[in-house]
């Protein structure tokens, strides 16, 4: 246990505890309580009696002490990445009394305990603060202790994991300045348990207190923590405290503070009674013309949000921040979001993607994280499950129904694929080995899927008013998820313990196999199901669902109920049977292999309402070679939605004959008119393969110069490239000062292919620069190994401070791939190599003395730089 423990427990303790206090004040350190043993022996059992384990359960905090209030004092030592602070913290027994209070505080100095002005006893061994308080206290009664304290995030060993890189807590980037390419700023991220690095705290999801913070800073910069900013005050040593206080109570994973010279652009959301509401966003000097581009459907979030859950949002500000060097993608704090650089992206670049699914994630956390919060890690789909919904909702709300769909799809794939890798497990997970497991794509993407398809069960209107229900029967508390299954039966009236055993409490999905059986004496189609997934790891589900039937009459819906291994439903038609939908309303989270005739699917094409059933007609109903699945190609070649369209460029290359002239047509109208950049880019690649070089370069050149679209500028050079290398290199020396990620790796992949020596430079300034991001960074590394195989050892020598560079300060994904590249450059040095003994050996043969020292010294310094190569793979095997 953490947090305090009952009266006596510390004291005596300490009284036996060997540590080394860290002052003359303090207290010796108290043993963990053990009140149970985690296994069962008996002595005296008989012989072979086997020792028993019990099952893991990650249980939430163990509550003894409340906080009641936090106030912070804080100021940097930006030289030595360090943070002087003064914690005031407020707080009492939560049941039972108590002398003692434990906090968590990683790595810390403790300078001073103080209660009323008076020194407490403590002991700390940078990991848990034990303050021996100067009497009992009951839960009547408050306190208050006053630590002063120095943080020292840099200088304690650090973890993390795959979905947050580091628990360091508090970050100083540059700060020294010496990266020309990034502002100085410090940062904090606080889960799962990190916000203890900067400041004492009982760091756990299931404690909430309410917060204030006086941060002292040079003047030129800005800064940010939750709630409102009460004031600014400057100081007479050319320094400024802001003072932020955050009136409603939060966890203290929620805390945040960001300091750097960033821009603040300014917005509101107006609330229903007229009161206007900062909604800010905090970015460097260079994308203060974008904000608004970026984050400006934030106000209109807010609203839908409040709308549709039926509780107005409950923070006095929603500003939001973009930093660098961000070890995860965005995080919830309250009022105070923290987003990566990645989504730095200029009006051009927006064309291609904007990153509002990740704005409505963290905004909806502010009901489902930040105001009912999941009371243990085990519980964490209660946050993540709902944040991953919002992104369906606001999909569905601002883009329309296929393009949630096609989304969602994306969502269940990512489930799939991780289930896959890391194993299924039950989605409320109490027997994790770490909390930071609980960061996967169950709790996120098998989460949000398992909320579409309860509100498909019970129906919006019961949904959103259970959703509601939830929100205000825990607001400003910590919750489980029977919590939220008991909101949803108070409104609906039914018991849904069979929806949450079978989807939270158990593990994986259905694996349905569907076919049909015709009966056209008794005009009757029956429609057979089998659940196939592994019994041992997943239930039998139960699974309300619609199954659509089209015949001569029309469509007909029958409701349905798949609960055994096997169920078989017979259903009628009338006249002629023309299709089957099963799940026509497309929300099973399931693998389903159906079997049905291909004409059924080119009729689910035109019919299907959902983006996924007209996706899956387009897919198989073209195995008909027919005119009729050629026809399919043509018409979805025009579907309404970009992805349809996309599909269909892919499987234009089924067309023949007269279709195949009607197809390229359309494809060439795609790519230079097409609403949507990815299906234009798309059209471009496909033309490459259909038409002659003499044709293309127009098309391409065109593109080049009058499309906005970063993505399909660099789709037109890559395919020029091909057809014209010269004309695409002239083209592309155009192109190389965008300030444009994704154009910048575009320019990198055709210098990949075709550069030359004077290209270097262009590497170097984008690899060094600050506009390059994440895969993009990854992928222009990945274009200097191609460019650099082709160059002679001169430059391959020249390129080493670049990828040394890379692997101390590139990203997550650069140097995640750094020994895969730095291996194909030692294959190119060995190529160097082997020329060189060549050489050596006729140069020798020829007695020619000059020659062959200088080929011996060539083949030295190969191998000398191969070592210093192979050198930067052993330290990242090292990190």
């Amino acid at each position: 246990m953490k947090n305090s423990v009952i009266i006596f427990s510390l004291f005596i303790l300490a009284a036996c505890g060997s540590k080394k206090s860290n002052t003359n004040d303090s207290i010796g350190d108290a043993s963990k309580e053990n009140m149970q043993s985690d296994s069962i022996r008996f002595d005296g059992f008989e012989e072979g009696y086997i020792e028993q384990q019990r099952a893991v359960y990650q249980a939430a905090e163990t509550v003894y002490t409340d906080l009641i209030h936090t106030k912070l004092e804080v100021n940097f030592d930006w030289a030595k990445s360090r943070m002087n602070g003064v914690a005031t913290i407020t707080a009492k027994p939560h049941f039972y009394a108590s002398d003692s209070l434990i906090l968590d505080a990683k790595g810390m100095d403790i300078l001073s305990v103080q209660l009323d002005g008076n020194k407490l006893m403590y002991s700390y061994d940078s990991s848990f603060l034990r303050i021996k308080l100067n009497k009992v206290y009951t839960r009547k009664d408050k306190y208050t202790v006053t630590i002063a304290y120095v943080a020292k995030p840099d200088e304690r060993t650090t973890g993390g994991s795959a979905a947050i890189t580091s628990d360091k807590g508090l970050y100083f980037i540059n700060p020294k300045g010496e990266d020309k390419s990034k502002m100085p700023q410090i940062w904090t991220q606080g889960e799962t348990e990190a916000s203890s690095v900067w400041f004492p705290t009982i760091d756990a999801p299931n404690v909430k207190t309410t917060q204030e913070i006086y941060i002292t800073v040079q003047d030129k910069y800005t800064t940010l923590s939750n709630g409102k900013l009460i004031s600014s005050k400057k100081n007479a040593d050319g320094t400024r405290t802001d003072y932020w206080k955050q009136e409603l109570p939060h966890a203290p994973y929620l805390f945040m503070m960001g300091v750097g010279e960033f821009k603040v652009v300014k917005d509101t959301y107006t609330r229903p009674d007229g009161t206007k509401m900062d909604v800010n966003y905090f970015v460097e000097p260079e994308y203060e013309q974008y904000a608004k581009a970026i984050f400006g459907e934030t106000p209109n979030m807010i609203q839908h949000f409040s709308k549709l859950l039926g509780y107005e949002y409950a923070w006095d500000k929603y500003n939001q921040i973009v930093v660098r060097d961000y070890v995860s993608g965005a995080m919830e704090n309250t009022g105070a979001v923290v987003f990566g650089d990645y989504v730095y992206k200029t009006d051009r670049e927006l064309l291609d993607a904007n990153d509002q699914s990740t704005i409505a994630h963290e905004l909806f956390h502010h009901w489902f994280g930040d105001l009912v919060t999941c009371e243990s890690w085990s519980n964490l789909p209660l946050n993540e499950s709902f944040a991953n919904y919002s992104q369906y909702l606001w999909d569905e709300h601002r883009f329309g129904i296929d393009e949630a769909d096609y989304q969602a799809e994306g969502e269940a794939d990512g489930y799939y694929q991780t289930g896959q890798m890391q194993g299924y497990h039950n989605l409320i997970w109490f027997d994790y080995e770490d909390k930071e497991q609980m960061f996967d794509g169950h709790s996120y993407n098998k989460g949000g899927r398992i909320l579409h398809m309860l509100r498909n069960y019970i129906g919006d209107e019961a949904f959103f008013a259970g959703i509601s229900n939830y929100l205000n029967a825990n607001k400003f508390k910590p919750a489980e998820f029977h919590q939220l299954r008991i909101a949803f039966e108070e409104v609906c009236g039914e018991d849904l313990n069979w929806f949450f055993n079978q989807w939270f409490q158990a593990a994986g999905h259905p694996v349905l196999d569907v076919n049909q059986r015709l009966d056209e004496v008794k005009k009757t189609v029956t429609v057979n199901v089998s659940q196939k997934q592994n019994l041992e790891l997943s239930p039998i589900f139960k699974l309300p669902l619609e199954i659509a039937v089209f015949d001569d009459n029309g469509k007909h819906i029958h409701k349905v109920v798949v609960d055994a291994l096997t169920n078989s439903f017979e259903l009628p038609y009338a006249g002629n049977l023309k299709c089957v939908i099963f799940d026509y309303q497309q929300m099973l989270l399931a693998k389903v292999r159906e079997e049905k005739p291909t004409d059924q699917y080119i009729f689910q094409y035109y019919n299907g309402e959902r983006y996924h059933a007209r996706k899956d007609g387009l897919m198989l109903g073209t195995k008909n070679k027919e005119q009729k699945g050629q026809q399919l190609i043509l018409d979805a070649l025009n579907d309404k939605f970009w992805n349809i369209r996309l599909l269909a460029i892919e499987k234009a290359s089924k067309l023949t004959l007269e279709n195949r002239t009607k197809g390229l047509a359309l494809v060439k109208d795609l790519a230079m008119n097409d609403a949507n950049s990815a299906v234009r880019a798309a059209a471009l690649n496909y033309l490459a393969n259909n038409l002659e070089a003499a044709e293309l370069e127009p098309i391409y050149v065109d593109r080049i110069e009058k499309d906005q679209s970063y993505s399909v500028i660099s789709a037109a050079l890559k395919n020029l490239g091909k057809a014209n290398p010269d004309k695409a290199m002239e083209k592309a020396k155009k192109l190389e000062s965008e300030k444009s990620s994704k154009m910048l790796a575009g320019v990198g992949q055709l210098y990949g292919s075709y550069g030359i020596k004077e290209n270097y430079a262009f590497f170097e300034t984008a690899l060094k620069g600050k506009f390059l991001q994440g895969f993009d960074q990854l992928s222009m590394m990945n274009s200097l190994t191609y460019y650099i195989s082709r160059q002679d050892f001169d430059l391959v020598n020249q390129s080493y401070d670049l990828y040394e560079y890379l692997n101390k300060e590139g990203g997550y994904y650069t140097q995640m791939f750094m020994p895969q590249n730095v291996e194909y450059v030692s294959s190119v040095l060995d190529a160097q190599m082997e020329e060189a003994k060549e050489e050596l050996a006729a140069h020798e043969k020829n007695n020619d003395a000059l020659y062959a020292d200088q080929a011996r010294k060539k083949i030295k310094s190969i191998t000398d730089l191969k070592l210093k190569f192979n050198a930067l793979v052993a330290e990242e095997v090292e990190k």
